[in-house]
């Protein structure tokens, strides 16, 4: 006998429908997965006999044949356990058929009880458009579920618990969904925290407001480090939209928080120097997302960027410039978001007191060179505020007054980001960094004094035209941040102020 059972599977992020199709003959016993099946999805045999054994269903005698559909796409993980269980459940009588805009995801344990599995929010995201209309996944599961709303969707402990509400004697309620301002944010590290670095302060609350990458240069202590890990408390607020974009690339990878149906604070990754290129951007046969995707809508850290292999460094450049990231296999092609932005420290010489206003540099020219020359000057160039974080000394680290909080700041940064989102409404510009440039000259209109020094400035630094569209894009968030329509000279002084240290340190 024939059952049908659907299911859901996810190329990348992007979730696509699966056929579970399981066929019981009076032949020989045995038990076949088709359909490009991996490792985990074959290893299901064995977990679905021991279920029907441990919880007292009687196996189907015969031949078992599973094909997953469509067959020439690979199927991965163990998701697939309980529609097979189902489906050979259906085969054989014990359960009526189901209705086909059912679907069934969940891993089992030998004893019955339904498991975690990744990707169940992107899957149950677009299972409607896949003509589902109720879905049953594990209970662990069941926070992603309260995000969907145009769904039914039921968390099950155990199979037994599913086939007594698919025979009609048992109930199971369909989670809830919880409206995203409802979901609690999690405290983070404040900028009250940490005493001076007012200049370092104000570029980080211009890059916050306006989404531009940032590079911070400065000696061992000096709180580069501590600063960059502030940064998220000054940012603003995620929509519904970006929580959904970046809970959907975690919870592929299986790194979705427990109990958390969306991500409502900006992601803070700051992976290893050792990181490779692969483990920046994604790997695998299938690829996974990378650090790089896993930043997405919120801030990568790479501290001691000279330190990162040269490779990982240059694979950047590209998610910098497009705001997505394209991974080629040869059995996939996969494209993962990757809107971020870059934070990178770095000290200015192999010892870290070149320029030290007090303490002695122990390197060679050679050394400081090779070691600055291990940043290269394209990333450089799409890196938008240089800056030199200086030492603290010991009247601004003993002072006794509080320093501004965050939430000061951050009422700031809100305020400019909504004027942006006023200029940018109907268009996919979503910050003063994503400005193309076709609306560069439109959206950062220039006063004369502003135009006449700017020009005086471009001639005598001699800059690309990748660094005129960044300094203008800052001046523009500077003046957002100051509450002026136009750019003014004020605002382009500070703007090329934050493009000088390149030329201090890189001769550039």
């Amino acid at each position: 006998m024939l059952a049908t059972i659907q299911s859901l599977g996810l190329m990348g992020i992007e979730p696509f429908s699966v056929t579970v199709e399981v066929n019981v003959a009076r032949q020989m016993p045995a038990f076949d997965i088709v359909g490009l099946p991996d490792a985990a999805v074959r290893e299901s045999r064995e977990r679905v006999r021991s279920v029907f054994s441990n919880c007292g269903f009687p196996f189907p005698d015969g031949r078992i044949v599973v094909n997953l559909a469509p067959a020439d796409v690979k199927k991965a993980g163990s998701l697939y356990d309980l529609p097979v269980f189902i489906g050979l459940l259906c085969a054989q009588g014990t359960l009526p058929p189901v209705d086909r805009s059912d679907a069934f995801l969940g891993e089992l344990s030998l004893s019955g009880e339904l498991r975690r599995v990744n990707g169940v929010l992107p899957m149950l995201l677009g299972a409607a458009k896949q003509g589902v209309r109720r879905v049953f996944i594990p209970w662990q599961n069941a926070a992603e579920a309260c995000a969907v709303q145009d769904l039914a969707v039921y968390a099950v402990r155990s199979v037994g618990e599913l086939v007594a509400f698919l025979r009609g004697d048992g109930g199971l309620e369909a989670a809830k969904a919880v409206p995203f301002e409802a979901i609690p944010q999690p405290p983070l590290p404040d900028f009250c925290d940490v005493k001076g670095q007012q200049a370092a302060k104000r570029a980080l609350e211009i890059a916050a407001a306006g989404g531009h990458n940032v590079l911070l240069i400065g000696a061992p202590g000096t709180g580069k480090s501590m600063l960059a890990k502030r940064l998220p408390s000054i940012l603003p607020e995620m929509s519904r939209e970006e929580a959904v974009e970046t809970t959907k690339i975690y919870s592929a990878c299986g790194q979705l928080p427990a109990n958390a149906p969306l991500i409502n604070v900006r992601p803070f990754r700051a992976p290893h120097h050792t990181v490779s290129a692969a483990g920046l951007c994604g790997g695998g046969s299938v690829p996974r997302p990378g650090e790089i995707s896993l930043a997405h809508n919120g801030v990568l850290f790479l501290d001691e960027l000279p330190e990162f292999n040269r490779q990982a460094m240059e694979a950047l450049r590209q998610p910098l410039e497009d705001g997505a990231l394209t991974i080629s296999r040869v059995n996939a092609r996969l494209s993962y978001p990757s809107r971020f932005m870059l934070v990178a420290a770095m000290n200015p010489c192999p010892c870290g007191y070149f320029g030290h206003p007090t303490r002695e540099c122990i390197c060679s020219e050679a050394k400081i060179t090779g070691y600055l020359g291990k940043v290269s000057g394209p990333l450089l160039d799409r890196i938008d505020l240089h800056v030199e974080v200086l030492p603290v000394n010991y009247e601004q680290i003993s002072a006794a007054g509080k320093e501004e909080s965050s939430a000061a700041v951050k009422a700031r940064v809100q305020d400019a980001r909504a004027v942006q989102q006023k200029r940018f409404a109907g268009s996919s510009v979503h910050c003063n960094a994503a400005i193309p440039p076709a609306m560069l000259q439109q959206a950062c209109p220039l006063t004369p004094a502003a135009e006449k020094l700017f020009s005086g400035v471009f001639q005598k630094l001699g800059l690309s035209g990748r660094a005129y569209d960044r300094i203008l894009k800052v001046a523009r968030t500077i003046a957002d941040l100051a509450g002026s329509e136009c750019i003014d000279s004020i605002h382009i002084s500070e703007a090329v102020q934050y493009r000088s240290l390149d030329r201090k340190y890189w001769g550039r």
